[in-house]
């Protein structure tokens, strides 16, 4: 395990085997597993088991755990092959961001 600094200056927690983990659809229609290669505070990036295709990326949770409690909310950040970059969704993040184009409109 190494940490180091990105180029957006947040550090961030490389495994050097992966952490097993799986996505999951926010309304629940569809799992997918993947290894967690690298984790900072605000995302991580992750190697997807099988095809993405037409599986709702945008927005999806990625469990940390077996029994589903560990958790985070991600939106797609980038795609590379079967790699992806996921952004760390906070609580209210969605309404910040309807404010923001509402009051830009």
């Amino acid at each position: 395990m190494a940490v180091k600094t990105d180029q957006r200056g947040t550090s961030r927690v490389i495994f050097e085997r992966g952490i097993p983990a799986q996505m999951m659809g926010i309304d629940g229609t569809w799992r997918r597993d993947c290894t967690m290669e690298d984790v900072s505070e605000t995302g991580a990036k992750l190697t997807i088991d099988g095809s993405v295709e037409g599986l709702h990326l945008k927005e999806f949770f990625l469990l940390l755990s077996s029994t589903g409690l560990a958790y985070r909310r991600c939106e797609l950040a980038w795609v590379n092959g079967d790699q992806i970059g996921v952004n760390f969704l906070k609580v209210g993040d969605k309404k910040k961001k309807a404010r923001s184009t509402a009051a830009g409109a």
